[in-house]
């Protein structure tokens, strides 16, 4: 049962010292953004993170941000409102970024097709181009040309490093815009007045819970009946790839068009599914595709799979990396290159939904369910939400 945190404190014995506008529970990129956009508002602000740092889904992915992968329309314009912020934010906090737009390559006629019909339907500003394979090589020399048909470019996508992020974007926060920072804290309950904390209360006028896929603690009957899944995936990332080792933009295969939602809206989309899901339906039951990104030490963050549904397992399938690795090996250059770690990751996801909103108590916002997609939305969704919340009072 809540108690507010006044009745908390006096049954208690303990006297709150700090009173905060408001409290936001998680230190993954969500809650990290949530702080940003309240801060910016002169809202003084905590951060609760039960671990030393993020530790989740907030690290344990490609640090893509990627607006090419949201549908057109009310989502591709708040990734581009997201990008937007996060370059104001990594330009003012010295964190390592690098715009190098990304490429999608075609090595099937079905999928070149694909290509050139999102290609020719695109809005002003997107600056797409479709690349002879002599032009995906100039930009992408690791990119093996057998059977390459043709690329499509986009400049819009950032890379970043996600554990950076996660270990210096807190520092910058608070040394900045005043946010103070609570780790090693686990919060206990949440209500209308603040937080219930294993170090004691904590007081604030708003509540708001990024607290991922943890769909157990707080408020987990209102979680269930939102209709989230949780979903395992797998990565790998290979030690440096040395001075001549540089990836270029990010980079997607075939594979990536039937995951993204922004290609769905593609005539030829039905054919590409089809002849995967002949040719190697393991692809699709463990939901595989390969993406590629490169961090400031030449790493590559290589993946993914996607496994709905509970239990998440806590053993990483060879399958699922072996099928990874055969891919990538097919479109990129990867002798040489060694695999340095391994790991999984998990996020809450709805089926319909591009995120979970909920209130389920006076001055209590939750905001989950982004699925894959939560560094690229983090700063636009979080913007919109503090508006709705604050600005429609």
């Amino acid at each position: 049962m809540w108690l507010d945190v006044a009745t908390f404190a006096r049954r208690a014995g303990v006297r709150t010292s700090e009173t905060f506008d408001d409290a936001v529970v998680g230190a993954g990129i969500l809650g990290l953004a949530h702080a940003y956009h309240l801060a910016r508002r002169g809202r003084r602000v905590v951060v609760i993170e039960r671990d030393d740092r993020a530790r989740g889904a907030s690290v344990r992915n490609f640090g893509m941000l990627w607006p090419i992968g949201q549908p057109r329309g009310a989502l591709r314009e708040l990734a581009d409102r997201s990008l937007s912020a996060w370059l104001e934010v990594l330009g003012a906090s010295g964190i390592w970024h690098r715009r190098t737009g990304s490429l999608h390559l075609a090595h099937r006629d079905d999928e070149a097709a694909v290509l050139a019909e999102f290609a020719s339907d695109q809005r002003p500003g997107e600056g797409l181009e479709l690349l002879e394979p002599a032009e995906v090589i100039r930009l992408a020399p690791r990119v093996r040309p057998h059977r390459l048909i043709r690329g499509l470019w986009s400049p819009h996508e950032v890379a970043v490093d996600p554990r950076e992020v996660a270990a210096s974007l807190p520092g910058w926060l608070a040394a900045d815009l005043g946010v103070t920072f609570r780790f090693g804290l686990a919060v206990t309950g949440a209500g209308p007045n603040g937080l219930s904390t294993t170090a004691g209360p904590i007081e604030a006028g708003r509540v708001w819970i990024c607290s991922g896929d943890e769909l157990r603690y707080l408020y987990p009957d209102d979680l269930r009946r939102s209709g989230l899944v949780r979903c395992k995936l797998q990565m790998l990332r290979t030690r440096s790839a040395g001075p001549d080792g540089s990836l270029g933009p990010m980079l997607a295969a075939g594979l990536t068009l039937r995951h993204y939602a922004a290609f769905r809206e593609c005539p030829g989309l039905d054919r590409v599914r089809a002849r995967i899901a002949s040719e190697s339906p393991r692809l699709d039951r463990f939901g595989i595709h390969v993406l590629v990104s490169q961090n400031a030490l030449g790493e590559l963050a290589i993946g993914d799979s996607h496994e709905y549904g509970e239990p998440v397992e806590p053993f990483d399938s060879a399958e699922i990396e072996g099928l990874i690795l055969d891919h990538l090996g097919a479109f990129l250059d990867v002798d040489g290159l060694e695999i340095a770690s391994r790991w999984h990751g998990t996020y809450a996801k709805h089926p319909e939904r591009p995120y979970v909103r909920l209130e389920p108590a006076p001055g209590v916002v939750v905001v989950t369910g982004v699925g894959g997609a939560g560094m690229t939305l983090s700063f636009g969704l979080a913007e919109r939400v503090v508006a709705d919340a604050l600005d429609d009072r």
